[in-house]
């Protein structure tokens, strides 16, 4: 690996839809940063989620002397740094999270009385949910769980049909930061979280029940124990990552998520860059396409998920 961005473009592997790819990068301050596009070349934290861009003018000068020819760097804060610290053109992107305190102070005073009874429901009816080890034996059980359809929430689910040691590998890709919580019903996996952790806060970056046994309420007992491992190891904030539209949020708000601004910065370092950013080019196609419009599109691609596989969506 090169110790400057003055020596070469080098590649470092991610996850995408569970397959391991390979990806241009660059460094600059340490911190390895993907190049993504094919016309508006962008350069974003491969972490971040993990890490912050501290010294982005060291950053941009770093960036701007490697032979990548970048046209973008897009960095953001994370919370809870939710004040704008920096003057570049930014926009907003809404985290979805909880401040932990307690367990208690989320049961009483951040979920509502019908969370409490849905937690309550799922103990009532023989779910128990703990923290478990990543073993072949829970593996066999989330591929279950990953193959009951085709569609989930209106989309394409890219977990489906993924074979054992696909999912093995992908879920111990991390797992020195990982936590893994089952819920059980006798000795059935029907429900799992996997939760990464960062400096501070513990991200959901999996959670997914089974649909057969969605009456159990495992998933609100699964946020339940969540949030109770956060409160016992002082990890100030558990979050589902970015806010989530319709039915998603909706469940996001009841478990006591809160949305939370944070500034996402991008820096134009070529004239490409910015002619792209005025344009509104900065964030795809999928960015320039209004939030109605959106709507409109995500309803209409849920129907048609639902024709063709009128009793596979879940």
């Amino acid at each position: 690996m090169p110790s400057s961005t003055d020596e070469v473009i080098y590649q470092e592997t991610i996850r995408w839809k569970g397959v391991p790819i390979r990806l241009d990068a660059v460094r600059a301050e340490n911190k390895a940063f993907i190049i993504s596009g094919r016309f508006i070349k962008t350069a974003a934290l491969k972490n971040e989620w993990q890490q912050d861009v501290e010294k982005p003018e060291e950053i941009i000068r770093e960036i701007t002397a490697s032979p990548a020819k970048i046209d973008l760097l897009r960095f953001w804060q994370r919370i809870p740094e939710s004040e704008a610290k920096y003057g570049y053109y930014k926009e907003w992107r809404d985290v979805a999270a909880i401040a932990i305190r307690s367990f208690d102070h989320w049961w009483e005073k951040q979920i509502s009385g019908k969370t409490r009874n849905m937690v309550r429901k799922s103990d009532k009816m023989g779910v128990k949910i703990e923290e478990v080890q990543l073993s072949d034996e829970f593996v066999h059980g989330i591929v279950a769980i990953f193959n009951q359809s085709p569609v989930r929430r209106g989309k394409r689910f890219w977990h489906y049909g993924r074979s054992f040691e696909s999912v093995k590998e992908g879920l111990a890709a991390d797992l020195g930061e990982a936590i893994f919580i089952g819920a059980y019903l006798e000795n059935e996996l029907i429900g799992f979280i996997k939760l990464l952790l960062a400096d501070r806060y513990a991200m959901i970056v999996l959670i997914l029940d089974k649909t057969t046994h969605r009456d159990k309420a495992a998933m609100n007992g699964m946020i339940a124990k969540a949030v109770q491992i956060c409160a016992e190891r002082n990890i100030p904030f558990l979050t589902y990552t970015t806010w989530r539209r319709g039915d998603h949020g909706a469940f996001q708000q009841r478990s006591g998520f809160e949305k939370i601004r944070v500034p996402e910065y991008f820096v134009p370092l070529t004239l490409k860059g910015a002619m792209a950013l005025r344009l509104g080019l900065h964030k795809g196609l999928r960015g320039a396409i209004p939030e109605g419009m959106m709507v409109w599109l995500l309803a209409l691609r849920n129907k048609w998920y639902s024709l063709r596989y009128p009793q596979k969506v879940a």
